[in-house]
């Protein structure tokens, strides 16, 4: 077994927690929903459920290791939000500043032609006005025709160029009036590279995972020996991901451009909100930080601040229940939401198949990474496996 993820100790679990859990995913391996996972679960800083599972190369007959990693696509956002809101805490970026100061050039327009501020709260947020390529019904939508990269491609082209395609789109609202899922974390990286003085890849490893020890996560794999397959959903099993592939993740979309050699181009721009690789324990030990308060990155107070829903009561498209924070989205309302979570969860996921979650109600902290998409990331397993999660662990929340 890898070493535990600090600050974790080894806990024991309640009877049923490895019994059921085990059950979710053995089921999700024999309907062939899945091709491989990695669930790691957190109480109270006890670990108190590891598992491997199923295959990392199917077609190699490679079996699942708990230290396999996994292209994070959105994992990668509170890897970098954190990274924003360390400087934050350094006082070497406000929330509230307009990011011109930063970004002079990035000014998109709103469709009347007027130029307003978007601040780094709003990109944190998703907030900000901003979209995603893959929402678009076809390839005639602006941000196709503009060349916009969400980040999973091999586009060729620098982050730079990528932000200026960005501003050349007429922003979606004017930023601060509606919630929706953007490119947001990747002009963040932006911001955070200039803030800096030096590339994201650096900033992220001496704000976040050097700091933690986060020796797996990075924007290019280190390893490719332990790098999990990637494999789409399909019928009768999952089939590999090909060498340029496009997938819709929702209906009516043209869906999301991959490329899974990039994570492997020192070239590729560093996509902030999907362009990172890293280990479901190096994933582990970063949400343990915040959850105990975190240290040595951040003071309590703004980790309190990233769990609070900053949308001011707006609704997220499909996910009743659901506001956002500085990172992630949170738990405004477990009856809306059908979910034994408790008020203040905080819980995202990433297209590769990744789903994650932390309950500081009571003192839960779950990472299931999974090599199969979108089944790991928006499928039954997810909800299966938070159902029998909370099926074990106490329903009392902590004092």
């Amino acid at each position: 077994m890898p070493t535990l993820p600090s600050p974790l100790r080894l806990g024991v679990p309640p009877a049923r927690l490895p019994g059921r859990v085990d059950t979710v995913v053995d089921q999700a391996l024999a309907d062939q929903r899945l091709v491989g996972a990695v669930v790691l679960v957190a109480k109270d800083g006890e670990l108190i459920y590891r598992r491997a599972a199923g295959n990392s190369d199917r077609e190699a007959g490679r079996a699942m290791n708990e230290d396999a990693l996994f292209r994070l696509a959105s994992v990668s956002k509170p890897i970098v939000s954190i990274a924003a809101m360390v400087l934050v805490a350094q006082g070497r970026l406000a929330l509230d500043e307009g990011i011109e100061r930063w970004l002079p050039d990035f000014r998109p327009c709103l469709p009347d032609g007027s130029m307003p501020s978007i601040t780094a709260r709003q990109l944190l947020s998703h907030t900000a006005g901003l979209g995603y390529r893959f929402f678009e019904a076809d390839d005639n939508g602006p941000y196709a025709r503009a060349g916009v990269s969400d980040g999973m491609d091999q586009s060729g082209i620098t982050l730079a160029e990528n932000l200026r395609r960005l501003a050349s789109v007429p922003l979606l609202y004017p930023p601060g009036t509606t919630w929706g899922y953007s490119l947001a974390i990747d002009v963040l990286g932006a911001v955070i590279e200039r803030v800096c003085g030096q590339s994201l890849d650096k900033a992220v490893q001496a704000l976040v995972t050097g700091p933690l020890g986060m020796d797996d996560t990075a924007f290019v794999a280190r390893d490719a020996s332990r790098l999990a397959a990637a494999y789409v959903n399909g019928t009768p099993a999952p089939r590999r991901m090909r060498n340029v592939d496009v997938v819709s993740a929702f209906e009516g979309s043209v869906g999301i451009r991959y490329a899974p050699a990039r994570v492997f181009d020192a070239e590729a721009f560093p996509s902030g909100g999907a362009g990172m690789v890293g280990s479901a324990g190096d994933f582990l030990r970063l949400l343990e930080a915040l959850r105990q308060g975190g240290d040595p990155l951040l003071p309590s107070t703004l980790v309190k601040e990233m769990g609070s829903d900053q949308t001011g009561g707006l609704e997220l498209p499909n996910a009743p229940g659901f506001g956002f924070g500085l990172g992630f989205s949170v738990l405004r309302d477990p009856v809306a939401a059908a979910s034994p979570e408790s008020p203040g969860t905080w819980r995202w996921g990433g297209a590769y198949g990744h789903a994650w979650f932390v309950d500081p109600a009571r003192g839960l902290s779950v990472v299931a990474f999974t090599n199969t998409l979108y089944e790991g990331m928006s499928g039954r397993f997810v909800t299966d496996l938070r159902d029998a999660v909370y099926g074990t662990v106490p329903a009392e929340p902590r004092e």
